[in-house]
């Protein structure tokens, strides 16, 4: 089939844009503290925790690269395996939420600083701002994509759109407005997927047609990738995810435990819908447009459909990544207000004070996600990237204070060391050796450096705390 670009689909994205810009708006005027700007005052119920955790975990990691890139270049199994990482994740985050809502920190670095000192709480705070701003950086070249692709718009033009929407949004009215955004959107892309799927597939000419254009390969396990090639995709959503900022913030957001409970579980919910939904969309993609980007094979199926169902699901597209570009732009943000302004440049800074700091950082740190991420030959190069740096930095640390009570400073503060320089060696000084995601070599490194570090230095201090006894 011929992709034909369709400017008529532009009238969808303006209706969303202009829908969530009088939202946030709205909501901003309800804005009169830090708590609001970042917590949303502690407000969240169920439902709109449940929206707002969904949009912002699928982005255009799902739209332009995870499962849609996955699906088109190596088959429908290894994408659907991808959903794995991120149940498991929500499972385990099920447990730890009155642990995280009971630190009531505004940022992860804040967590780690109880339990390892003012040195980690620096150092996370610097990998949490340099893995955002990646994540951050393609969400704003994925709408661009996908305006080009679907409406014939530059990428560049594109990506400035994307970019002020992000940006604006944000620092409007913080997670007070976010939130309700992100609701809105979440169950927009939920309704989206469900029209889709069948008619993509009928489009198409059903699966055995489907099957019957697709390399033999994308019908086997692993497709063309190796097994330590698959889990090289697999584990950087599930380490970031169980140490994502972004998930504790929502979650100690909530009005209480119960509602956290109950957000976590419409969560999965609609993950087991959304993910399968988009991996077979995208693999119905590769037998209508075998010689498209893979990042694009979702949004081509736009311009295959009735008008009506393709501007639905391009809205519904724009919408996540819009709103997971600006929630990690806001928890970047807290990190440089709280982490660094607050603690070294003005300690007694005032809360309207800091508020206004946010806000500024915001636009500044957007501004840099907007630069660097010509530097990126492909959104998905930028996610297991973004991914890689943060799972392997922060997670394994994180999950000790919740999991591990012998784990010292030395050992977290070496772990995220060990994380990042291995993360950043593998995929930049190396380039990526055997065609592997730096993630099989940084997770577990950063794990054995966190075990091995902590039980070798805890032994000298509890012996001189024997002595000293």
């Amino acid at each position: 089939m011929e992709l034909q670009q369709n400017p008529h689909l532009l009238w969808f994205i303006g209706i969303y844009a202009v829908l969530m810009i009088g939202i946030g708006t709205y909501m901003s005027k309800k804005v009169s503290s830090s708590n609001d700007f970042i917590l949303a005052g502690k407000s969240l119920g169920p439902f709109v925790l449940m929206g707002t955790l969904l949009a912002t975990w699928t982005g255009s990691g799902s739209i332009s690269g995870g499962e849609t890139s996955v699906a088109y270049s190596f088959g429908i199994i290894p994408s659907l395996m991808l959903m794995i990482p991120t149940l498991v994740g929500i499972g385990i985050l099920y447990l730890v939420a009155p642990k995280i809502r009971a630190f009531s920190k505004y940022t992860v670095s804040a967590i780690l600083e109880e339990k390892y000192g003012s040195t980690a709480r620096n150092l996370s705070s610097a990998i949490i701002i340099l893995a955002y701003v990646g994540i951050v950086s393609y969400q704003m070249k994925g709408f661009g994509f996908i305006l080009n692709l679907t409406t014939g718009m530059s990428v560049g033009l594109g990506t400035t759109i994307g970019a002020a929407l992000i940006i604006f949004l944000a620092m409007i009215g913080g997670l007070r407005s976010v939130s309700q955004t992100d609701a809105l959107s979440g169950f927009l892309m939920v309704g989206g997927l469900i029209i889709t799927v069948p008619t993509i597939f009928f489009i198409a000419g059903g699966w055995d047609e489907i099957v019957k254009n697709v390399p033999a390969s994308h019908m086997s396990a692993t497709g063309n990738l190796s097994i330590i090639q698959l889990i090289g995709y697999l584990l950087p959503s599930l380490f970031l995810l169980l140490g994502d900022q972004n998930m504790y913030q929502r979650l100690a957001s909530s009005k209480g435990d119960s509602s956290s409970r109950k957000g976590q579980i419409g969560w999965l919910i609609a993950m087991i819908i959304i993910s399968p939904a988009i991996s077979l969309i995208a693999f119905a993609s590769r037998s209508l447009f075998p010689d498209i980007d893979p990042g694009m094979a979702l949004m081509a199926t736009t311009v295959a459909m009735p008008i009506g169902i393709g501007g639905i699901l391009l809205a519904a597209a724009a919408s996540f990544i819009i709103t997971t570009g600006n929630s990690y732009l806001l928890s970047a943000a807290t990190n440089l207000t709280y982490d660094i302004y607050g603690k070294y440049i003005n300690p007694n800074a005032s809360d309207d004070k800091q508020l206004k700091i946010t806000k500024m950082f915001i636009v500044i740190l957007g501004a840099l996600a907007f630069i660097i991420i010509n530097y990126f030959p492909s959104v998905l190069d930028v996610q297991m990237y973004a991914y890689t740096v943060y799972g392997a930095g922060i997670t394994p640390a994180v999950l000790a204070v919740f999991f591990w009570k012998r784990v010292n400073a030395a050992g977290g503060v070496s772990s995220m060391i060990a994380g990042v320089i291995s993360t950043l060696v593998w995929e930049i000084v190396l380039q990526k050796p055997f065609d592997l995601n730096s993630v099989v070599i940084a997770v577990p490194l950063a794990i054995i450096v966190l075990v091995v570090v902590t039980l070798m230095t805890s032994d000298k201090n509890d012996a001189q705390l024997q002595q000293t006894a």
